[in-house]
């Protein structure tokens, strides 16, 4: 009972994890799921306690940093088609950038909560991968070649990002909990748990989603010193040789899938032509209004007075459960490019202006604890989830379920940054009364 009286605060936000591992019903549009509510939820419950507590919300800085997009979401929402698109292009983007980051910075109290946290996206991670790699052995995923082996976990073909997404969360957490300085049982659970993640992964067929996991995992590896860095690389290398080349783990289609990245501009397939085609016209979306760009939701209205002929209908989804459908091409699959086409300049530089002053301020707080150890690992984990997020930001844009996760990740990248990055535990000799302990935490 203490310890879920310790963790009480963060629950709201280990809800909202842990409803990303329930099925979602085939055929379904991916909209707003369990995970979205509880967030709402979860940002009320944070201002009540705030109101209870009688706290400042937050710093001068985190205000102007988590608030600063909303300049931007309300000029483009004046801009929108109609009312109803503004108002709901503003909230979603209210509700991913703004206001889940403030809850969870606000609710997070320590690195004890922190950790919690981000044992809690490894937890989800290995119930999808598990699923995932169940999907690809049994012949139940989502459609690939011909084949439904595809490995979605719970988010079904309308969703194939999805598990790979939570995969990759899991997969950073556990690498910057194994890299840390925490106890050396730990350290190697999460090691053990990183290798495991790294076959769903795989099975993903994701290429976004791996050459962003390389990019942050190799981030989070020199930023941890370069000769561990050494060390580990070379056991990954060689686990892949063996998985892949001695035991044949899915390796004729896996090395196609890695041969492709580095043909996307020789021998594009559809899917890459069809992205390049949906970036083309947003860029030309922004050219015709560079300031504030279409306005929210606008990108479908004036996709086809912009795109060339060589965009397809729609992508083909098929298998884990629902049937054959074309998925219509509503966005660019590059947020910088979606935010530049229907925010303009002025909302680019609004909310990418916030994530690169995240990170900035992120890698500072890990350089402070860096002499004494102490924290680092939440420092990696931290610094990890924003670098993924902002490397598959040129593939991906937001949408569907995981996209809540996206918002808590944002959370923990913010509370590093902007509160915990460099500060000792508050547990002082004279203990002071509990309601400073929680608010000193909280700063």
């Amino acid at each position: 009972m203490d310890h879920v009286r310790r963790c009480a605060p963060v629950l709201p936000v280990m809800a909202v994890i842990a409803l990303l591992g329930l099925p979602i019903g085939p055929g379904g549009e991916g909209g707003a799921g369990p995970a979205d509510a509880v967030s709402a939820l979860m940002v009320l419950y944070c201002g009540i306690r705030l109101v209870r507590d009688r706290r400042r919300p937050l710093s001068r800085t985190a205000a102007v940093i988590l608030g600063l997009p909303v300049v931007g979401l309300a000029i483009a929402a004046t801009g929108a088609a109609s009312a109803g698109a503004g108002i709901t292009g503003m909230g979603r983007y209210l509700q991913i950038f703004v206001l889940v980051p403030a809850a969870v910075l606000l609710l997070v109290r320590g690195r004890a909560d922190f950790r919690v946290l981000a044992w809690s996206f490894v937890g989800l991670a290995l119930w999808q991968g598990a699923i995932g790699v169940h999907q690809f052995l049994t012949g139940t995923g989502a459609s690939y070649q011909g084949q439904e082996i595809r490995a979605v976990g719970t988010f079904g073909a309308q969703d194939v990002m999805g598990m790979a997404t939570v995969v990759c969360f899991g997969l950073i957490c556990a690498v910057g909990l194994a890299l840390g300085t925490t106890a050396v049982r730990q350290r190697a659970v999460a090691a053990c748990c990183a290798l495991a993640l790294l076959v769903p992964l795989a099975l993903s067929f994701s290429r976004g989603a791996w050459i962003a996991a390389v990019v942050t995992c190799s981030a989070q590896l020199v930023l941890a010193g370069l000769r561990r860095a050494l060390k580990v690389g070379a056991v990954v290398a060689a686990l892949g040789v063996v998985l892949v080349g001695g035991f044949g783990v899915g390796s004729a289609m896996l090395q196609e899938r890695v041969d492709s990245i580095t043909r996307v501009t020789d021998a594009p397939d559809q899917s890459v032509t069809d992205r390049y085609t949906m970036w083309a016209a947003a860029v030309d979306m922004w050219r015709e209004r560079p300031l504030t760009g279409v306005g929210l939701k606008g990108f479908p209205e004036h996709r086809d007075a912009h795109a060339s002929l060589a965009l397809s209908a729609g992508s083909d989804t098929e298998g884990a459960g629902a049937a054959f459908r074309k998925q219509p091409l509503l966005s660019p699959h590059n947020m910088y490019l979606l935010i530049l086409a229907e925010q303009g300049l002025i909302g680019l530089l609004a909310l990418a202006g916030g994530w690169l002053a995240l990170l900035v301020c992120g890698l500072r707080g890990l350089a402070r604890v860096r002499p004494s150890g102490r924290g680092t690992d939440c420092g990696l984990v931290a610094c990890g989830l924003l670098v993924w997020q902002l490397t598959d930001f040129m593939y991906a844009d937001i949408g569907g379920p995981s996209t809540v996760l996206t918002a808590v990740c944002f959370g923990l990248a913010a509370w590093w940054g902007l509160a915990g990055g460099g500060l000792r535990k508050a547990v002082p000799a004279a203990a002071p009364a509990p309601g400073r302990v929680e608010e000193a935490a909280a700063r």
